[in-house]
């Protein structure tokens, strides 16, 4: 590969993860894929292939690679034990992240990911391709090896499913500084056990969502509803002042949320905050220590103790028994 194309492709690193991550809802995969999709390149180069688009090459490989990666992976999301949600991507609090960079914070937030799970992969690449990235269809179809027609068909059958999963909104997302200072407020009430002070905060519907893998203790059935996630989150808080945890403020998927580590500074969760109109909609919390690998070292608390029998509890835990 020459030295432009080497300048070109390392230009094209951020789209390349964004529609990667955005196929496959993980970090690690995402980043072998564009690797591969790079190695593509290198080889087709070696070998004597005029390669006049550098980027429409490469986003064709992450492309296909991401629709072969969800068809190996469908069986793998079937038999995933508790709620499953995207490994999260994470900047500090005030720092642009991977989301950001894109200008991609909504379509990588993990509401959008968990609904683009209910799409088969050419479904998703479509959608992806021609509703997130804006791919004109001629584009999207040269990039999943199908007719213009049958993309236009696809998106059309896409857009249906994903709007099918999405709630009405009930008033505008907040901007980020007014979100992120929601965000400090409610997790100080949780810290603090002020359970009023959480349910103003919180949407009547309000949801909590904890994925644990079967590895990590989780929640069987979420609390749903101000009071329950209010009084869940006291305990929960409560719990983590006992055994030392602390919570650094973080961007999450290009939303509010943090890290939570333990007494030794490892990784035990990471959270996410869907905040409208004012109030905390959705809490999204990743504890599954496969899924948090990326960023660090993992704690041990919340682990299943024999990791031959994965976590399945029948009754929901109390806050004082689970992390999530």
């Amino acid at each position: 590969m020459t030295s432009s194309d080497e300048t070109a492709a390392a230009g094209y690193r951020p789209l390349l993860f964004s529609i990667a991550y955005g196929m496959t809802g993980s970090v690690g995969d995402a980043e072998d894929i564009v690797q591969d999709a790079m190695l593509g390149l290198v080889k087709a180069r070696r070998a004597g292939t005029a390669v006049a688009n550098v980027k429409a090459y490469l986003t064709t490989a992450v492309t296909r690679l991401g629709i072969n990666h969800l068809g190996s992976a469908r069986v793998r999301r079937e038999t995933y034990v508790g709620a499953w949600l995207p490994e999260p991507l994470v900047a500090p609090a005030g720092e642009r992240g991977p989301a950001e960079h894109a200008e991609l914070a909504d379509s990588l937030s993990m509401a959008f990911l968990v609904l683009l799970e209910a799409l088969s992969p050419v479904e998703r690449a479509v959608f992806m391709l021609r509703e997130v990235f804006g791919f004109g269809y001629p584009e999207v179809a040269a990039l999943v090896g199908r007719s213009e027609a049958n993309c236009r068909q696809i998106f059309a059958r896409a857009r249906q499913r994903v709007d099918a999963g999405v709630p009405a909104p009930d008033g505008p997302p907040e901007r980020q500084a007014e979100a992120a200072a929601l965000a400090d407020r409610f997790f100080a009430a949780a810290a603090g056990g002020d359970i009023d002070a959480l349910m103003v905060m919180l949407a009547p519907d309000v949801v909590l969502i904890g994925d644990g893998g079967g590895k990590a203790q989780a929640l069987a059935t979420p609390p749903t509803g101000s009071l329950a996630v209010a009084r869940f989150f006291a305990g929960l808080f409560r719990r983590f002042g006992r055994i030392g945890v602390t919570r650094r403020p973080a961007r999450v998927n290009g939303r509010p949320g943090a890290v939570f580590h333990d007494a030794h500074d490892r990784i035990l969760a990471v959270m996410s905050l869907d905040i409208t109109d004012g109030r905390v909609r959705a809490a999204r919390s990743v504890v599954n220590p496969d899924k948090l690998r990326h960023l660090g070292q993992v704690s041990d608390l919340g682990l299943r103790r024999n990791p031959d029998h994965p976590v399945r509890p029948e009754q929901p835990p109390t806050a004082e028994q689970t992390v999530s």
